[in-house]
């Protein structure tokens, strides 16, 4: 009867620990993007260690401002898909971990690293 009960114990303790939600990963490294603010001031936006898989909408180039981002520069070490659009869509490219960047002709507003 301890057999079984035991048994039981290991089983439900396995159950547990595979239907948890693993911990969030992040792209480690900076993600950097070139904007002018509604001002007309000439800034730079930066993203530390960011989360793999979510859509993020670059700060000071939503929909508030006119003009869209430009000139990303990827220095983590994951894929970043960079959109010219808020909500990742619109127009996409792919920037190479770690060395992956682009002129001021590319324009964007939002990012999903993965």
């Amino acid at each position: 009867m301890r057999l079984r009960s035991a048994f039981a114990a290991a089983l439900g303790a396995v159950l547990l620990v595979t239907a948890a939600p693993g911990s969030a990963s992040a792209a480690s490294g900076q993600f950097r993007y070139s904007y002018v603010t509604v001002d007309g001031d000439e800034a730079s936006g930066f993203l530390n260690s960011p989360p793999s898989g979510r859509c993020i909408d670059l700060h000071g180039v939503g929909q508030e401002n006119p003009r869209p981002g430009h000139s990303p520069k990827n220095r983590t070490d994951a894929w970043a898909t960079v959109y010219s659009g808020t909500g990742c869509k619109g127009d996409s490219f792919r920037l190479r971990p770690r060395t992956g960047g682009a002129s001021e002709r590319l324009k964007v507003r939002s990012v999903i690293f993965g």
